[in-house]
């Protein structure tokens, strides 16, 4: 079972009035994927990167029968709603988080934010959609109220059907969120500089 257990970068929290929490997919580690922020418009963010304890969120593929990843996901998405709320005690709105994460890390926080919907900063998900063997929509609330959520992923990819990526999409328009969904021909299960560029939008804010 995962603890929450994360590195920091960026600004201190305390004077901070972004964060964004970055996760890593499976066999990466939060040293791995906090060097993803090098990339990205955040400089004047708290940045936050939790590890999962074997260095995986859950063990089987994300298109596995959810009971099959239990307890580890239900744990994940647990780590994430302390995390979520220990930013916020710093003063953070929930408006001013910000998430980004690879392949199952990207599943992770778009499974996260649809369970959780409301106004964040944005989400960019590099690889990844809703998890489970089939989109569960009663699992499901809220409202993103206007989100910018970018998701990347490559045609083919070996981790992630192209259906569920557009699947997910339409579920998080339905909950008023705003997707930029772009797929790349060929990829690869990787991210590369024009998918980063695609995904740096979600961080440009007035």
């Amino acid at each position: 079972m995962h603890t929450l257990q994360y590195l920091t970068g960026g600004e201190e929290v305390q004077s901070a009035s972004k964060a964004l929490i970055l996760l890593h997919g499976r066999g990466g580690s939060a040293e791995d994927i906090l060097s993803l922020a090098d990339h990205l418009p955040v400089e004047d963010f708290a940045l936050f990167a939790p590890q999962a304890a074997t260095h995986s969120w859950y063990p089987y593929s994300f298109m596995a029968p959810l009971p099959q990843n239990e307890p580890w996901l239900s744990s994940a998405l647990g780590v994430l709603k302390q995390l979520v709320a220990d930013i916020r005690s710093h003063g953070i709105e929930q408006e001013n988080i910000w998430f980004a994460g690879f392949s199952q890390g990207a599943c992770l926080l778009l499974e996260f934010i649809a369970r959780n919907a409301t106004r964040y900063g944005g989400a960019a998900a590099f690889t990844g959609g809703l998890i489970g063997d089939r989109i569960y929509a009663q699992h499901y609330n809220g409202d993103f109220q206007g989100t910018p959520i970018f998701i990347g992923t490559s045609d083919p990819d070996p981790h992630v059907p192209v259906q569920r990526v557009h699947d997910t999409t339409a579920l998080l328009q339905q909950m008023h969120a705003t997707v930029t969904e772009k797929v790349y021909p060929g990829m690869g299960h990787t991210i590369t500089a024009e998918e980063l560029k695609a995904g740096r939008q979600v961080f440009n804010v007035s």
